[in-house]
């Protein structure tokens, strides 16, 4: 039996508006919160700094969501307590050998206190497919629009539950194989994260074969539209611009970024080249889309204006177009979402080294080892109140001061490895360890 267990709990006040944090990276996977004062230093392992820590079972890469007074986060438990884990920065591509019985499951946390609301298993039984030993088999992060929540465990289906925990409607999406093209066998697991629009959830599915983009009903699960995609597998999640000239939802693949229309999933254009692996998940600021990527290849950032059709890709001597703002065919990073904040793009490379652009013109302002060391990151860094947060898997927060130049404010341990990237609401981080879910601010 899972023992749940704050080990601190200092209760802080519930704002009169909340602010909400509903999927991967928050408001159009932006990364960014706006508003109140958010914590510089702390230290997990002396509980100081921390209002509350939450055991939480199983392993999951996924990240937490915030709605209202709930975290939300989603977990796979294994049967096999010994099922190997591996952080760091290494290029094995064998996957994990953990194929016992696993337990698939929705977690519902007061905000406030820490403590389980409920808990909600979607699926037993043994995976579909294996997973990277860097991965889990829940590293999809939830989606919610305040109604409900949606927890996709991509070969285990699309679950959709109320807030109060009533399981609404599931859907079998088939088996979603996302490995090495170049060897099946090679089985890492499925990340990318669903996304709402209006009264659609929409999940991208690139596998080996059969690719696809789908639209569900968030009412009672039915297909809305489908698109195939002729795509190799891929790790990023869809994000939904909203603005003039019009809505749009764009997608990270190794052949194409492309964008679709949100109502009907027509193609609307296509941009390439690309790296061989895609990770990173399109985010928009400033009225643009930006993609990057860093694995072999090309190592891409573009800064893409909405509401272009057709082809996109420019001539080899062009770094900008009618509906490209600016390009580099180097400097993009490999895993980490980037984050614009105020008028600076920052990308966050595994190795550790933070690089900063002029968002609106391209132009590379600083290029840095994080706190002067580096390190491995997987996890996507967030920005508020002045400062990024940087995540290194060895259990370590960074705080830099956004800004032209790079100023260190701070190294905080958590403990435990860290993986998932991190929420922020009404000033409070929600950062995800391996083994705990801890909430971070003001006492």
């Amino acid at each position: 039996m899972t023992r749940w267990l704050p080990v601190l709990a200092l209760a802080f006040p519930a704002a009169a508006h909340a602010q909400d944090w509903p999927s991967f990276r928050g408001p159009n996977a932006s990364g960014v919160a706006l508003g109140k004062p958010t914590a510089t230093t702390w230290d997990a392992t002396k509980a100081s700094g921390i209002l509350w820590k939450t055991e939480i079972p199983g392993l999951a890469v996924s990240s937490p969501i915030v709605w209202g007074d709930t975290v939300f986060v989603t977990t796979a438990v294994s049967s096999d307590p010994s099922a190997v884990f591996r952080h760091g920065l290494y290029g094995d591509v064998e996957p994990s050998a953990d194929v016992t019985k696993h337990s698939w499951r929705l977690l519902a946390i007061d905000k406030r206190t820490g403590k389980l609301k409920w808990d909600r298993v979607a699926h037993e039984g043994v995976p579909k497919t294996k997973r990277h030993p860097k991965s889990s088999q829940a590293s999809c992060t939830p989606v919610t629009d305040g109604k409900v929540v949606i927890a996709y465990f991509a070969s285990e289906g699309l679950y959709a539950y109320d807030l109060e925990g009533k399981l609404l409607w599931k859907q079998d999406l088939g088996r979603i194989d996302a490995g090495w093209f170049f060897d099946p066998d090679y089985e890492w697991g499925a990340a990318s994260s669903p996304v709402v629009y209006k009264d659609l959830v929409i999940v991208q599915a690139d596998r080996q074969k059969d690719s696809f983009i789908a639209a569900y009903r968030l009412k009672d699960g039915t297909q809305a539209w489908r698109t195939e995609r002729d795509e190799i597998p891929s790790w990023g999640s869809p994000t939904v611009y909203q603005g003039p000239p019009r809505d749009e939802i764009v997608t990270h693949g190794t052949k194409f970024i492309r964008a679709y229309d949100p109502a009907t999933g027509k193609e609307l254009w296509r941009l390439g080249p690309n790296s061989e692996i895609t990770t990173p998940t399109p985010i928009v600021a400033h009225g643009l889309i930006y993609v990057t990527n860093g694995y072999r290849g090309i190592q891409p950032i573009y800064a893409i204006k909405p509401g272009g059709t057709g082809d996109l890709t420019l001539p080899a001597e062009k770094t900008s177009s009618d509906f490209i703002a600016w390009s580099s065919q180097r400097g993009g990073v490999y895993t980490p979402t980037p984050v614009v904040y105020e008028d600076l793009l920052y990308l966050l490379s595994n190795q550790g080294v933070l690089s900063a652009y002029d968002a609106k013109t391209g132009e590379r302002l600083y290029q840095e080892r994080v706190a002067g060391k580096g390190g491995a990151f997987s996890a996507s860094p967030v920005a508020a109140d002045g400062k990024l947060y940087l995540l290194g898997e060895d259990g370590d927060v960074f705080v830099v001061r956004a800004g032209r130049k790079p100023e260190w404010l701070a190294t905080n341990p958590m403990g435990e490895v860290l993986m998932a990237s991190p929420a922020i609401s009404d000033g409070v981080l929600f950062v995800r360890g391996l083994k705990h879910l801890f909430a971070i601010g003001a006492r």
